[in-house]
């Protein structure tokens, strides 16, 4: 009797629906428009771009204009259609953009920073502009009066910033590492605190105000899951990268994050499971499977007449244990580890199969992304690259 061929499973992935060119410079930022076919970047290039499908299924500028400094940075409120624009020479620009995307008028300008603008958010609620520059100032202003509100100096310069019109918190993520929590008021901010988890620097954060957790990137490659809401301190580390992660975002309604690497890779990861904090690796002289000493512990070394060995750690129960001890690999997605990653030799014969089911799904953009946006309604999202190309992906396979 023939064996019976079993068809391969569709692997689902994003469906590149549009390349947009004609930058002569990197897009550092830029935004799909909701509810229109449309684009809006910032370049290095000192140019605002409103990109607008033709009928030729193509994107061509309904708006070209160019700022007297290289564009940084933006932030966008499809409601007002208020274009704020960070410049390299600290200014943040205000426009309007017309109902059909055909013109922008200036509105004011705010002296903010002494030096490039690093992330702008515009907060409609409160008509407060926040905004973070490589002068290591946070600032934030009235957007009605063009007033300076406030500022605090962080420890480094800032490179992730979200806000939380609830509580009014700002989270500031910078080069060193450090998140900082700040409590802001009409005119005066508290220190709420700081906390620290990466070993490189802070490069994005997302906020999810629903959940109340705050996801951090990092140039070590890592994205850390915080509970802020749930005041106990919890934090849950994501390894699905090989560079550093450049962008965040989080689709909340299928409670799944987005993450976007230096390398082009897309990692969409299932939030909506019950995940496990990584151990604290535990100190120790000798193998804490067979009492081997490590090399450093030279009585013990004497003692035995051994020699001493290097300390590894397994990566699920924290032990110190030698290389022979924790021989074995094995993938444990749980706890944010989607690649295999050394364990000991009993936690290995202890993870189930159905402890190594995937939570995340791995794609390639074949673009190195500097910026992403998702628009949820639609399932789509934005990637600008390196390449000076900006690409826009229909997710709906992977994110629903």
């Amino acid at each position: 009797m023939a064996a019976e061929i079993q068809p391969k499973p569709l692997t689902r992935k994003p469906i590149l629906l549009q390349r947009v060119e004609g930058s002569q410079e990197v897009v550092n930022m830029a935004v799909i428009v909701p509810k229109e076919e449309g684009v809006i970047s910032v370049s290095e290039d000192r140019t605002v771009r409103v990109w607008l499908k033709r009928d030729s299924g193509q994107y061509w500028p309904s708006i070209y204009h160019v700022m007297p400094s290289p564009c940084s940075c933006m932030s966008f409120n499809p409601e007002t259609r208020r274009l704020s624009i960070g410049l390299d020479n600290g200014t943040i620009s205000e426009f309007i953009l017309s109902e059909d995307y055909n013109k922008m008028t200036p509105v004011k300008n705010y002296q903010a920073h002494q030096s490039r603008v690093t992330m702008i958010l515009f907060v409609l609620e409160l008509e407060w502009v926040l905004s973070t520059g490589q002068d290591k100032q946070f600032a934030w202003h009235c957007s009605e009066s063009g007033q300076r509100l406030g500022g605090y100096r962080t420890s480094a310069v800032a490179s992730g910033l979200q806000f939380d019109v609830e509580t009014r918190h700002v989270f500031i993520g910078d080069h060193s590492g450090q998140v900082t929590i700040l409590k802001l008021e009409q005119e005066n901010c508290s220190l709420v605190t700081t906390f620290r988890g990466h070993t490189g620097g802070v490069t994005a954060l997302c906020w999810d105000p629903v959940q109340r957790v705050l996801f951090s990137g990092s140039s070590d490659h890592s994205v850390i899951m915080w509970d802020i809401g749930g005041r106990k301190g919890t934090a849950i580390e994501l390894q699905g990268h090989n560079d550093r992660v450049q962008a965040l975002s989080y689709a909340q309604h299928t409670r799944q994050l987005i993450s976007c690497g230096g390398d082009g890779g897309i990692v969409v990861w299932n939030m909506d499971v019950e995940r496990q904090e990584t151990p604290e690796w535990l100190d120790s002289d000798s193998c804490q499977k067979c009492d081997q000493p490590f090399f450093w512990n030279f009585k013990q070394m004497w003692d035995s007449k051994k020699i001493g060995l290097r300390q590894h750690h397994c990566r699920k129960c924290g032990k110190a244990v030698c290389g022979k001890c924790s021989s074995k690999r094995s993938s444990i997605p749980l706890m944010g580890f989607e690649f295999e990653v050394r364990v000991c030799d009993s936690c290995h014969e202890a993870i189930t199969d159905e402890e190594r089911a995937p939570t995340a799904t791995f794609h390639d953009s074949k673009h190195n992304i500097v910026h992403v946006h998702f628009d949820a309604t639609r399932g789509w999202l934005l990637t600008s690259g390196t390449d000076k190309v900006i690409k826009l992906w229909d997710m709906t396979p992977v994110v629903s």
